[in-house]
């Protein structure tokens, strides 16, 4: 099978990262078996009972190699635009592969699986390692498990192999990017009628710690201390969600939740900041919780494994993205990139796409790797 045959396999299981990837990781366990590889799989429950899987595989024996690191998990598909076919129906139209996942992140998978058969006859002088996580797109769940729990992933680690999370970056090699962190933030109130004097609506609460999270926003956004100019944009972009769940305007508001999201740079002060959001919280009698807290992923651009990949890849310099990835779980994989075929544009919207030109020099460049590192 190729990339375009390994990526309509993939996209046709609904793998949405708030429902169980069992199917998935099923599927990819039995093509890992096929493939020459000895399998490794972790399970476990997330918040809400649902069953989650992590499976790895290895082919090969030794120390070195390369290891590759992706997830199965997709985003929700709910706003699907195109009429003439679902999400989950894998369509090749005009040059492109059309569905839920093809880029980010099941095409790059698509162009390991292609390029480890491409080889499956061939002897390895150092192993190669696959992983696919789950729950990358919630809170990085599978990859905190595999870090901690893998006997594979300790293998790799201790006899350092290079590592390549594949999530899509035009097949560019990036060095850098920034991480996440999520904070939820609730005033409670009291439901009652709007008329009368018995309910506490709990947005009046909420007002003065917006406040200042807008004077935090202003200064982070203008304040050279808080930036990095080698990403683009060059500060930690402090985002504000609100809701208070309110069915109707007659009622007062029982409940309201801030949502602050920020995505540090490797020189961000992450401890200062999530202080002062905490203290903010507790000083106008509201309930704080830190939900996430990733931290951002630097390698030097002049690592010598940074640019042998480079040239393998694009021939492009590396370069830093904004968005998160696996990356940040995995520091103890000392020679890291990111790099993936797709381009990050196209993730996550209603017509997600991936075109096949980069499905097949996706797999041309996995196959090149595996040859350097691994034969």
């Amino acid at each position: 099978m190729n990339s375009l045959d390994y990526a309509q396999q993939l996209v046709r299981f609904d793998s949405t990262c708030h429902h169980s990837n069992l199917e998935v990781s099923e599927y990819l366990e039995q093509v890992l078996q096929s493939l020459g590889c000895e399998t490794e799989r972790l399970d476990y429950r997330d918040e809400n009972g649902e069953l989650k899987v992590n499976v790895l595989g290895r082919r090969g024996s030794g120390t070195g190699g390369l290891a590759w690191f992706g997830h199965t998990d997709v985003v929700v598909s709910d706003d699907w635009s195109i009429a003439e076919h679902g999400p989950f129906e894998p369509t090749v139209r005009d040059g492109r592969l059309y569905g839920r996942g093809s880029t980010d992140m099941k095409g790059p998978m698509a162009c390991l699986l292609a390029a480890l058969e491409s080889v499956r006859d061939q002897p390895l002088t150092s192993p190669i390692y696959v992983s696919c996580s789950s729950d990358e797109e919630i809170n990085h769940r599978g990859a905190i498990e595999i870090s901690e729990r893998s006997q594979l992933y300790r293998e790799l680690i201790d006899g350092n192999a290079a590592g390549i999370v594949g999530e899509p970056t035009s097949l560019d090699v990036v060095y850098a990017h920034k991480g996440g962190c999520q904070i939820h933030v609730t005033s409670q109130g009291k439901a009652a009628h709007s008329s009368t004097r018995e309910g506490v609506n709990a947005n009046w609460a909420m007002i003065p710690f917006l406040q200042d999270m807008k004077g935090l926003y202003e200064e982070t956004e203008s304040e050279e201390r808080w930036m990095d100019h080698e990403f683009d944009p060059p500060t930690i972009r402090l985002n504000l969600g609100i809701n208070d769940h309110t069915q109707a305007l007659n009622i007062t508001a029982p409940q309201s939740i801030s949502t602050i999201c920020f995505r540090p740079m490797p020189d961000t002060d992450v401890d200062e900041l999530i202080e002062r959001i905490v203290a903010s919280a507790e000083r106008n009698g509201l309930i704080c919780d830190v939900k996430t807290r990733h931290p951002a992923f630097y390698r030097s651009p002049d690592d010598e494994f940074v640019q042998a990949c480079a040239t393998l890849a694009s021939g492009q310099p590396p370069r830093t993205v904004s968005y998160g990835s696996e990356a940040c779980n995995f520091t103890e994989v000392r020679r890291l990139v990111v790099l993936g075929p797709g381009d990050i544009a196209q993730a996550h919207k209603s017509d997600e796409w991936i075109s096949l030109d980069q499905l097949e020099q996706g797999a041309s460049v996995y196959r090149n790797l595996l040859k350097q590192y691994c034969q």
